[in-house]
């Protein structure tokens, strides 16, 4: 079994001719198949772990775990071996 933030909100089928589902881009926060249940979500409002340039981001398939508490402080880090290989995009990634 996986961690929460590797799984996608929708089965096998919904999957298959999901709009939103373009290889390497995670589900919008918006599609409400994305929506988090679980006990240990929490939406984070500390601004330094939102902008953890450690963090592996990619390895979320869900926007919505990329500002949950729980994803921000168990999620990868890239110094423990990201399995996305290199770093994608920007460290400062919410800095234009």
């Amino acid at each position: 079994m996986g961690f929460c933030w590797e799984q996608r909100g929708c089965d096998d089928e919904m999957l298959s001719r999901c709009p939103h589902n373009v290889p390497g881009e995670p589900c919008p926060a918006d599609c409400f198949y994305t929506a988090c249940g679980l006990r240990t979500h929490s939406v984070e409002t500390d601004i330094d772990a939102l902008l953890n340039p450690e963090l592996d981001y990619d390895s979320a398939v869900k926007q919505v775990c990329r500002f949950c508490h729980f994803f921000l402080t168990n999620g990868p880090r890239f110094e423990q071996g990201s399995s996305h290989g290199p770093r994608r995009e920007s460290p400062n990634r919410f800095i234009l």
